[in-house]
C-alpha cells in the first residue's frame, strides 16, 4: 500500500462520516486533499494524517470524536494492521507487514517513472539560469546556478512541466566594451585598462582573434579593431562557455542574445503594450514606467531623455517575448547581489496584467566559497581573480562538484571543502550516496552467482526493524520529489538521498539477501533481493534528478 492507495482508502472512509454528520460536507473533498505525512517518530506508525483536525468545523464534530470514528473505519481497511488516535485528534495509522512491503515490488516495475508526477502538466516553463556574460569564464556562482538550475529543470520535468533551458546571452553594453578593450589591450602588449579585465584566459583569446581575423587587423583603425575583437572575442568567450557548461552536464535548449531585443524592435512593442495599458508616461524629456503602483521604491526610466533605452527596457522586451513564445511560468535565476532587482521585476510583472510569483518566479542565490586545508582559495590559474567552473571540476570532478552544489538551500552562503569531496569516505556525502548505489548492485551480482533470483515475494516476511524503515523510506520518494519542484529546491532530494543511503547501510548490516554457508535459499532471500532492487532504483532515479551519475561499481 502506498500513499496514493491510503490516502483514497482514507476518503472511502471519511466521506459517509462526513456526510453523515453534515450533508453536503464531503463536496469537492479529494484523496489530495488528505494529506498523510510520515511521523517523526516511527513507533507512532507508517503514516499520520491531521484530516479530523482540517475536517471538524466543516462538519460540525469534536476533532478528537471525529478522529476516533475515521480510526474505527480504518483499522477495517485491507493492509492497515492499526490506527490510534493522538493528541486532539491526530490520527496514527501503521500499515501490516505486507501492504508496505508490497512497495519493493511496485518500485521495481515501477523503473525510472517511480517519483514522477503530473501535478506540472499544464505548466509551460522557461528556466532562465547561468547567463554569465561572455567576458571571462564561468565563475562559482554561476556554476551553483549550473548544478541547481539544471537539478530544477529534471525536477520540474518529472511532474510533467514542459520545461526550457534559456541562457540570456548579453552581448550589449558596457561590459562587453571593457571586454573588447582588454582584448585590444593584451593583443598590443599594453596594461589591462582599469576597469577591464584581467586573467591568463584575455591573452588566449586576443591571440585566437589576431588568428581569426581575416586580414590584417592591426591595419584597422581604433574604432574598427575595437569592434573586431569585440564580435570574434564575444563569440570564442561564449564557445568555451557552452563547452565548459556541455562537459559539467548543462545544456540550453534556447541561447537569447540580448541584442536581438534592441535589433528587432522588441523594445519598442514592450513599451507600446506597456502605454495601452496606461503604466506609461513621459517627463523631463524621458519615458517612465510607473512601477509603484505595483509596489516598487520609485517608477523607473524605460527610455532615457537621449532617446537611448535605460537597462529595465531590455527586461521588459524579453518578459514579454517570453510570455507570448507561450511560457505560463518565467522562472530566473540571479545572483546575491540581484536582490534589488527583485521589487522592479514584480512590479514590471504586475504592469503586464500578469501575477508576480506566478508566471514570474525570482530565485535568488548566496555566495560559494571553496576550502582547502582549512583556507579559503581565493584565485584561478587560468582567470586570475575567481575561481572558476573548470578550476573546481578539475579539482573534485563533475558528480562531486555537481552534487555539493545542489545539496545545500541557495538561500545561504555555501563552503564547499574540497578536501572532503577527494575522499573515498563516508565523510564525502556524493561518495557515500554513490557507493550505496554501487553497493545494491553488488548485492545483485552475488546474489545471481548464489542463485538467489526474484522468482518469488512475500512481503509479509520483510518485518526486521530496518526493512520498515528502509519501506518508510522509499515510500517518501514521490512525495519529496514533488515538493521539491513546487517550492524549487533540488537540495532536498540530495538530503532524502543520504538519509536513504544510511537506511540501506543499516538494512545490509542486519538483513542477508544470500543464505550463509550451506543454508537453503528460502523465500525472505528472494524477497529481500527485491527490496534491494528497489533502493537502488529509488537511488538511482534521485541522482539522476540531481544530473549526478549512479556507478554500479565503486
Amino acid at each position: 500500500m502506498n500513499p496514493d492507495t491510503l490516502s483514497a482508502a482514507l476518503l472511502d472512509v471519511i466521506a459517509p462520516l462526513a456526510e453523515a454528520r453534515r450533508p453536503g460536507a464531503s463536496e469537492g473533498l479529494t484523496a489530495a486533499d488528505l494529506v498523510l505525512e510520515r511521523p517523526k517518530n516511527r513507533d507512532h506508525g507508517d503514516w499520520a494524517s491531521n484530516a479530523a483536525l482540517k475536517l471538524s468545523k466543516a462538519v460540525g464534530a469534536n476533532p478528537r470524536e471525529f478522529a476516533g470514528e475515521i480510526a474505527e473505519r480504518l483499522r477495517a481497511v485491507d493492509g492497515v494492521a492499526e490506527v490510534e488516535v493522538a493528541g486532539p485528534g491526530f490520527i496514527n495509522i501503521r500499515l501490516d507487514a505486507a501492504a508496505a512491503g508490497a512497495l519493493a515490488k511496485q518500485i521495481v516495475d515501477a523503473g525510472e517513472a517511480y517519483g514522477t508526477g503530473d501535478a506540472l502538466a499544464a505548466e509551460v516553463i522557461n528556466l532562465e539560469f547561468v547567463s554569465a556574460n561572455p567576458t571571462g569564464p564561468i565563475h562559482l556562482g554561476g556554476t551553483r546556478w549550473a548544478a541547481v538550475g539544471d537539478a530544477l529543470a529534471r525536477l520540474l520535468s518529472s511532474q510533467g512541466a514542459r520545461v526550457t533551458r534559456e541562457y540570456y546571452f548579453n552581448d550589449h553594453g558596457a561590459q562587453i566594451d571593457r571586454f573588447a578593450r582588454s582584448l585590444v589591450a593584451a593583443h598590443e602588449g599594453r596594461p589591462t585598462p582599469e576597469d577591464g579585465y584581467g586573467g591568463a584566459y584575455i591573452g588566449d583569446i586576443a591571440r585566437r582573434v589576431a588568428v581569426a581575423y581575416e586580414g590584417d587587423i592591426d591595419a584597422l583603425d581604433a574604432e574598427a579593431k575595437q569592434e573586431a575583437f569585440r564580435e570574434l572575442g564575444v563569440s570564442f568567450m561564449f564557445d568555451e562557455i557552452k563547452a565548459s557548461l556541455h562537459e559539467f552536464g548543462v545544456d540550453f535548449d534556447v541561447y537569447f542574445h540580448e541584442n536581438d531585443l534592441h535589433d528587432s524592435g522588441a523594445v519598442e512593442r514592450a513599451v507600446a503594450r506597456l502605454r495601452e495599458l496606461g503604466h506609461i508616461y513621459e517627463a523631463d524629456g524621458a519615458t517612465w514606467l510607473e512601477t509603484t503602483r505595483f509596489g516598487d521604491d520609485k517608477d523607473r526610466v524605460v527610455i532615457k531623455s537621449d532617446g537611448q533605452p535605460a537597462y529595465i527596457s531590455g527586461d521588459l522586451a524579453y518578459y514579454l517575448d517570453k510570455r507570448e513564445r507561450g511560457f505560463t511560468q518565467c522562472i530566473i535565476m540571479l545572483g546575491a547581489d540581484h536582490h534589488g532587482y527583485v521589487r522592479r521585476m514584480m512590479a514590471m510583472c504586475a504592469a503586464f496584467g500578469d501575477t508576480p510569483n506566478v508566471n514570474l518566479q525570482i530565485l535568488i542565490g548566496q555566495l560559494v566559497n571553496l576550502v582547502k586545508d582549512g583556507q579559503p582559495v581565493r584565485m584561478s590559474k587560468r582567470a586570475g581573480t575567481v575561481v572558476t567552473m573548470e578550476d573546481l571540476v578539475e579539482i573534485v570532478g563533475t558528480d562531486a562538484a555537481r552534487y555539493a552544489l545542489t545539496r545545500s538551500s541557495t538561500d545561504s552562503n555555501l563552503d564547499v571543502d574540497l578536501d572532503v569531496l577527494q575522499k573515498r569516505t563516508n565523510d564525502n556525502p556524493v561518495f557515500y550516496v554513490q557507493y550505496a548505489h554501487a553497493r545494491t548492485h553488488n548485492v545483485s551480482r552475488n546474489a545471481a552467482d548464489s542463485g538467489v533470483d526474484r522468482s518469488e515475494f512475500a512481503p509479509e516476511l520483510l518485518t526486521h526493524e530496518t526493512e520498515s524503515a528502509l519501506l518508510g523510506a522509499l515510500q517518501e520518494f514521490p512525495r519529496i520529489v514533488a515538493f521539491a519542484a513546487e517550492v524549487r529546491e533540488p537540495h532536498r532530494v540530495a538530503r532524502y538521498l543520504e538519509e536513504l543511503a544510511g537506511l540501506y547501510h543499516r538494512w545490509y548490516d542486519n538483513c542477508r539477501v544470500i543464505p550463509l554457508g550451506d543454508q537453503p535459499i528460502e523465500p525472505v532471500h528472494r524477497t529481500r533481493l527485491w527490496l534491494n532492487d528497489a533502493t537502488g532504483q529509488v537511488l538511482r532515479n534521485g541522482l539522476t534528478l540531481l544530473g549526478v551519475s549512479a556507478p554500479e561499481r565503486m
